[in-house]
């Protein structure tokens, strides 16, 4: 199978960081109790900056550190849930922002497993022949979605951005990707304040709207921990066995930064300590698509991922989709 390498990776968070403090002001909670159950400390907010700009500034830098002019890049795939348009995509509005036209761009929503995703289809057309340079970028406002008056779910969610050059490479690749759309409703966000049109009353159709169906965050907390816990490791164990290799061959995980005790559970059954999953929920939350390129570049950053390692990047999240590649950093 055609091999890729990230080429560079970037990230950027927004100014301003909540703590776990600041939500005491409205929702009855503590420090304490979402430390112990999410790991969860900080997160940043955009404070109304678009998602195509929090994603444009990753990008920018993603860029230069790859060392390649922007007219070298051939598809831009941008992952995310949370766009500021319904159309035009969001990989538009960052093309645009880049000073670049021509090339590809197109957005892609497959939730928190969106970084993966794009990656895998980054592999795809490269292995194609017909792009060598993809740029990849992860951008999400959750602030904009997130039901602030839901004490068990606010408090997870962050907004941020990372973006990675792909590009081909020798080195071997294999991914294991899915989804099961039975758990469609156990995380989900619809459209804002859903209006019948006028043919509704002409043709005297009652539109009933869900109470949930309010253009906020939806979570069935149980069920997505079941899900997650269960297909983290699943995905992992089918992506290396199609490299052939097993988890001891692994010199780091990188996992979907949505609950430490999601991520310990997986970690517990595929049979990896700790020290090998690469965190940083503490500082972000839950970024959904953007959080695994976020804790890839902090990673890097500390040393703990060094060129030629090989690593797995893992997520699930709502559709409920799933995903896990294998690459050699």
């Amino acid at each position: 199978m055609q091999g890729i390498k990230i080429l560079s990776i970037a990230s950027y968070a927004p100014e301003t960081i909540i703590s776990n403090d600041d939500f005491t002001s409205f929702i009855e909670t503590n420090d304490e109790w979402i430390t112990t159950r999410t790991g969860i400390k900080t997160r940043h907010l955009a404070m109304g900056m678009p998602t195509w700009k929090i994603g444009s500034n990753a990008a920018e830098k993603a860029i230069e550190k790859a060392g390649i002019s922007k007219d070298e890049i051939d598809l831009i795939i941008c992952t995310t849930i949370t766009p500021d348009t319904l159309i035009p995509s969001t990989a538009c509005y960052i093309q645009r922002e880049l000073g670049m036209s021509g090339c590809m761009a197109f957005d892609i929503n497959s939730a928190c497993s969106g970084f993966v995703y794009g990656i895998d289809m980054a592999q795809k057309y490269i292995a194609s022949g017909s792009v060598r340079n993809v740029l990849v970028v992860s951008s999400e406002e959750l602030s904009k979605i997130t039901d602030y008056t839901d004490r068990a779910s606010c408090i997870l969610f962050g907004d941020g951005a990372a973006a990675a050059v792909v590009a081909p490479s020798d080195t071997a690749y294999s991914s294991f990707l899915g989804a099961d759309g039975r758990g469609a409703d156990f995380l989900r966000a619809t459209c804002i304040n859903p209006v019948p049109h006028p043919f509704f009353e002409l043709k005297n159709i009652n539109h009933e709207v869900d109470e949930n169906d309010n253009g906020k965050l939806f979570q069935d907390g149980k069920e997505v921990y079941k899900f997650a816990v269960s297909i983290m490791p699943f995905a992992v164990e089918k992506a290396l066995e199609k490299a052939g290799l097993s988890v001891d061959d692994i010199d780091a995980f990188i996992p979907h930064q949505a609950n430490i005790r999601i991520i310990q559970t997986a970690a517990s059954k595929l049979g990896v300590p700790m020290d090998k999953f690469c965190l940083n929920i503490e500082k972000y939350g839950n970024t959904s698509s953007a959080s695994i390129p976020l804790a890839l570049c902090d990673a890097i950053e500390e040393g703990k991922v060094k060129r030629g390692d090989k690593i797995v990047m893992v997520g699930f999240g709502a559709g409920l989709t799933y995903g896990a590649v294998c690459i050699e950093y």
